[in-house]
């Protein structure tokens, strides 16, 4: 005879099965919860530390130094090249894009905090404690603002200091473009000296040399430690009273920095005076070596002969970021803007605000746009991407309503004879008429974008750009050209492409009227 088991058996295991499947579940949370309080020390030193530097050779010199001394002290770290001037590298370190930067007491006193009307450099500490930002050790050495001119134009008006140059105002002055804006800049200068019967323009400061040597100019700015003051043979004039203050090399940096960094970065005090400053710079600007080998050097290291930057690899990669930033934004344009366009053109009254509005996007500066952006995206590809995508707009909203519009009422009232569905004819009479005056209209947002993307190296963005900015900085036009013509060949590869996309997807008995 059979044991029949107990009626509270199953209930039993159905329990137990229940409160296990419980038990393992919480086993399985505090395993899970265990390892990640285990990985995350581990995958918070393995993100790198960001180093920002300025458009400017000493800047790239002075991060890249910052840079291999962390990685020799096991600290990992990555370098954003040539962001732009100090206000855009404060903003970015200020909202944690980059950690740190090269940066000088002066500017921050006089251009930075400007309206705080510091006394001395040790007014900054708690000034910058309350953004969580603090000065690392000085390195050692002052780069301070100069005015400069040639030799032979020094000797024919007998102009040897500052207050010599107030005498003749008939010499051609320019000066760097943030310097004449800068709170320590060019109108307070003037002020102090009594310029204003000079007439001053902006340029930029790497071609301020080229146009002093060829005669262009007469006066320019400089900075104190560039090596260009003795390649092209210029007289600093004296700065007789006493008007620049002491610009003090240090590395500006972000109070959540680990402190292995910051050792690092304080390990470097005192290692530069102004003359090997000057002697970096020449080796960069004036021998043509690289700001890694220079700074390797600088730090008694041998040069890296392990790295395998070839021209070709670099191309792939500024090609990569490039397209990315083009794809990306032309995508979103053409999310938004074909049914605006579309849109604009079934409801005229829509049309009479979105045409104009998109029209006013296209007449805002470029680089302004660039810049605008940054508070709100950050540096890099975000704020890049979202201008190229506002530029984009135009051509396609613009296109897509023409496209529409321009069809003859004829092949409408047939549409609409048959008994079409608004939808219906959209999506099977109107866009397929449309469709080569929109692809013009996308052909052209792909082509602007591609050209405007090279603005994005200005604020990390890389493409093709980099080598543009580096090229212009060096003056080296083998660099310029990297970037120019893979960016010239890009857009027409985009021009071409568009062309057989057109033949590929219009309609065949439509491509035979318009060919």
């Amino acid at each position: 005879m059979a044991l029949s088991s107990p009626r509270w058996l199953p209930q039993a295991l159905s329990f137990q099965r229940r409160t296990g499947g419980r038990r393992r579940a919480r086993g399985w949370l505090v395993l899970a919860a265990v390892i990640l309080a285990l990985l995350i020390p581990t995958l918070a030193q393995a993100k790198p530390v960001t180093v920002g530097s300025k458009k400017f050779t000493e800047s790239v010199i002075l991060a890249e130094m910052a840079r291999i001394a962390l990685e020799q002290a096991g600290v990992p770290a990555t370098h954003r090249r040539e962001l732009g001037g100090s206000r855009i590298l404060f903003d970015a370190v200020a909202a944690g894009d980059i950690d740190f930067y090269p940066e000088y007491t002066g500017t921050l006193r006089f251009e930075t905090f400007a309206d705080r009307k510091l006394k001395d450099d040790a007014a900054l500490a708690p000034i910058l404690a309350q953004r969580g930002l603090a000065l690392s050790k000085p390195l050692g050495f002052s780069d301070g603002y100069a005015l400069a001119i040639r030799v032979d134009t020094a000797k024919r008006y007998g102009v040897a200091t500052l207050s010599d140059l107030a005498r003749h105002p008939q010499l051609n002055v320019a000066v760097s473009n943030e310097f004449v804006d800068r709170a320590d800049g060019w109108r307070a200068l003037s002020a102090a000296y009594g310029y204003g019967a000079i007439k001053v323009r902006g340029i930029d400061h790497d071609l301020a040399y080229r146009a002093l040597a060829g005669g262009q100019i007469d006066v320019t700015d400089v900075y104190t430690t560039d090596a260009e003051i003795a390649a092209y043979n210029l007289v600093v004039l004296k700065d007789d009273r006493a008007f620049f203050p002491r610009y003090d090399g240090a590395f500006l940096y972000r109070r959540s920095l680990p402190a292995k960094a910051v050792a690092a970065l304080d390990a470097l005090a005192g290692r530069l005076d102004e003359a090997k400053m000057r002697e970096l710079n020449r080796k960069v600007r004036i021998d043509g070596m690289s700001e890694t080998d220079v700074a390797r050097e600088a730090l008694g290291l041998k040069a890296d002969t392990t790295a395998q930057d070839t021209l070709w690899s670099r191309l792939l990669a500024r090609t990569r970021e490039h397209f990315a930033l083009v794809a990306v934004a032309l995508g979103l344009a053409l999310v938004i803007a074909l049914p605006l366009g579309i849109a604009a053109a079934r409801l005229p009254r829509l049309g009479t605000l979105v045409l104009p509005l998109t029209g006013v996007l296209q007449t805002i500066p470029s680089l302004a746009l660039f810049v605008m952006l940054i508070p709100l995206l950050g540096i890099g590809a975000a704020p890049t991407i979202a201008a190229l995508f506002l530029y984009s707009l135009l051509p396609i909203v613009r296109n897509t309503h023409a496209g529409l519009t321009g069809i003859s009422p004829t092949l409408l009232d047939s549409a609409e004879a048959l008994g079409l569905s608004r939808k219906t004819r959209l999506l099977r009479i109107e866009l397929p008429l449309a469709l080569p005056t929109i692809l013009a209209g996308v052909r052209t947002a792909a082509v602007i974008a591609v050209g405007l993307a090279t603005l994005g190296a200005i604020i990390g963005a890389g493409g093709y750009g980099q080598p543009i900015l580096t090229g212009i900085r060096l003056a080296n036009n083998g660099l310029i050209l990297e970037g120019a013509v893979p960016a010239a060949v890009f857009a027409l590869v985009i021009e071409g492409a568009f062309h057989l996309l057109e033949r590929a997807i219009t309609p065949r008995g439509l491509l035979k009227s318009t060919q």
